[in-house]
């Protein structure tokens, strides 16, 4: 079984309006409401593609309640760690230009996270654990590293979405995939990266740190997929970018449900590619129609040793 973790989940409050007007009264032309979360999106595509999966993380009053009850009308379990202080409202304004309001969320105590950490001991060898997103401030940096620890220490396989000091921690114990986008990979440097060659340059130091698999974005420009054996280079479809909201989370859906299905990178690769496609050209996640259509425009290379 998949379980996807989301140490601070949301419910994300799309408005959509012409024009904001600071001071004044602002009347909406659209609003929308639905579960927000890396993991949270991570299992909601995996649901789309037909994968089950059980979602993990914290939940708390009429808002975590309202996430839960989203979740299950989607037929998607879940397993929170009930907290007292209500789950956070993230606002998203998009009018002429987008802005995000994101709330703190909920303090977890050392007794919710000890419960999450029960949740996690007992998986097994057959099951995997996504990891997505930041930690809360309320609680300890060093969660992914004690989380990752159980899974190695139970032979659970795991896949890590996270930025800096978060992802680097997690190499040292062979995290199954990680997912920086190009960005994400030059922070963790200290460069710029701009090109496929300088993604497949330093993802290879990531592999040296300890990661099975590497997938690195770069935006209009492509993917790139590296292990130890293989290199694949990826041409993105093309398209009109409305939201880059999911796109990556939905990449690692995508992924990771073909490979299961088929256990051949390359095809893993490519449906993953058109998943974070698909839901950058959308409001909102993809559809597996949405995929499917994309996917022929999908090309993937192999990217020899000498080429780099």
């Amino acid at each position: 079984m998949i379980y996807t973790v989301t140490l601070n989940p949301s419910v994300d409050y799309v408005v959509e309006l012409e024009q904001v007007e600071l001071g004044g009264l602002n009347r909406t032309s659209k609003e929308t409401k639905f579960p927000g979360g890396k993991g949270i999106n991570v299992s909601r595509v995996l649901n789309r593609l037909g994968v089950g999966s059980i979602t993990l993380g914290f939940a708390g009053g009429f808002t975590g309640r309202y996430i839960d009850e989203y979740l299950s009308r989607e037929n998607i379990e879940t397993d929170f760690v009930w907290v007292e202080e209500d789950t956070r409202i993230n606002v998203k304004v998009k009018s002429k230009k987008e802005t995000e309001i994101n709330a703190r969320g909920p303090k977890i105590s050392s007794e919710d996270l000890e419960a999450l950490k029960n949740k996690a001991a007992q998986l097994s060898n057959e099951d995997i654990l996504v990891l997505a997103g930041s930690i809360p401030s309320s609680m300890p940096k060093t969660t992914y590293e004690d989380l990752v620890k159980i899974c190695t220490e139970n032979g659970t396989g795991f896949i890590v979405d996270a930025e800096g000091d978060l992802l680097i921690k997690v190499l040292p114990y062979k995290p199954l995939l990680i997912k920086p986008n190009h960005h994400e990979l030059g922070e963790l440097f200290e460069t710029t990266i701009s090109t496929k060659e300088e993604a497949i340059y330093f993802g290879r130091e990531l592999l040296k740190k300890g990661a099975q698999n590497v997938i690195v974005s770069l935006a209009e420009k492509g993917a790139v997929f590296l292990n130890n054996e293989i290199t694949y280079s990826a041409e993105v479809p093309a398209g009109e970018v409305k939201s880059s909201v999911g796109a990556g989370d939905s990449t690692v859906a995508g992924f990771l449900a073909k490979y299961q299905e088929t256990r051949n990178f390359a095809e893993a690769f490519k449906y993953g590619v058109a998943s974070g496609s698909a839901t950058a050209f959308s409001i909102g996640l993809c559809t597996k129609e949405q995929i499917d259509e994309l996917l022929p425009q999908v090309k993937i290379t192999d990217f020899q040793e000498g080429e780099s």
